[in-house]
């Protein structure tokens, strides 16, 4: 079975076919995929174009969670199944929220270009960071990425709060979208990209925030709109951010929010690690298995 990784990453595994391709590299994809059954999708979004290239495409299985990046109707259109693995990666995005938490905080980026241009010991107020301890962090999902994330923070001593799509009044830590939001000095995004979610946190949602407070995504980025968060974090209204994902990805060096000391910036890899990956191919190789045998698809999505 011929196999299209869509990342450049290798990976060999006995009785199939796998060969990898950049995503930036889209005359060697559109070469790799009409012998392709199989396609291995991480971020690069899958449009109907592509699959009018594949006609032997059989299952798009996507490396994650997150199908918003393919073309689920023209999928279907063409009988192509469509997978993801829902949980593969929640431990990595987990500690990478986490990770972005703290370094907002601590005002990372800024010490790392003081440290690298030999500029001594800091003096000046503005630099003074603050602990999670003792802190409310929202987080926007209920999910498994969001159930980790709460177990760490509360282990640091942070009062952690919660909204999702489906209410719990009954649970004394869930609150409605803007009360939690007026509650949180740290807000972090768990919840997927789709029609009602895009925008939510618009220029009103993100100014019940409190003066100072910090704004995490590791989700997607379209959950945000990103003018107003440039226009609160500029104005210094709300006191720094830490994300992973983004409007327009890859993110443009002419993005506004790099140019920002208060944000912390990663290229959409809170999921890249080498336990995730193995994971991911535990997964992605067991429902190639199926296919092959005609077999029930392991979290089928279309």
């Amino acid at each position: 079975m011929r196999v299209l990784l869509h990342y450049d990453y290798e990976h060999t595994v006995a009785g199939l076919d796998v060969v990898s391709c950049p995503e930036e590299d889209d005359e060697r994809f559109a070469k790799l995929l009409p012998e392709a059954e199989v396609l291995w999708h991480v971020l690069r979004p899958v449009t109907a174009a592509d699959l009018d290239r594949a006609p032997n495409l059989r299952l798009i299985q996507k490396l994650g969670t997150g199908v918003n990046t393919i073309d689920l109707d023209a999928a279907e259109e063409r009988g192509i199944a469509v997978a993801n693995m829902p949980g593969t990666n929640a431990q990595a995005v987990a500690e990478t929220a986490l990770l972005l938490m703290l370094a907002a905080l601590r005002r990372v980026v800024t010490f790392d270009a003081r440290t690298r241009e030999g500029r001594g010991w800091p003096a000046d107020r503005a630099l003074v960071g603050g602990e999670l301890n003792g802190r409310t962090v929202g987080l926007l999902g209920g999910g498994q990425i969001a159930g980790l994330l709460r177990g760490m923070l509360e282990a640091v001593g942070a009062n952690v709060l919660y909204t999702s799509r489906r209410p719990r009044p009954e649970d004394p830590s869930w609150r409605p979208l803007d009360d939690l939001l007026r509650a949180s000095d740290i807000v972090s995004v768990h919840i997927p990209l789709t029609a009602e979610t895009h925008h939510l946190l618009d220029r009103e949602r993100l100014a019940l925030l409190p003066p100072g407070a910090i704004v995490v995504n590791t989700a997607r980025g379209a959950v945000i709109d990103e003018s107003a968060l440039v226009e609160a974090l500029s104005s210094g209204r709300l006191g720094g951010a830490g994300l992973d994902v983004f409007e327009r990805e890859p993110v443009p060096a002419s993005n506004p929010l790099t140019a920002l000391d208060n944000v912390v910036v990663m290229p959409h890899v809170a999921w890249l690690t080498r336990e995730t990956w193995d994971r991911y191919f535990a997964v992605a190789e067991e429902n190639c298995r199926r296919l092959a045998a005609g077999e029930e698809l392991l979290h089928r999505v279309r």
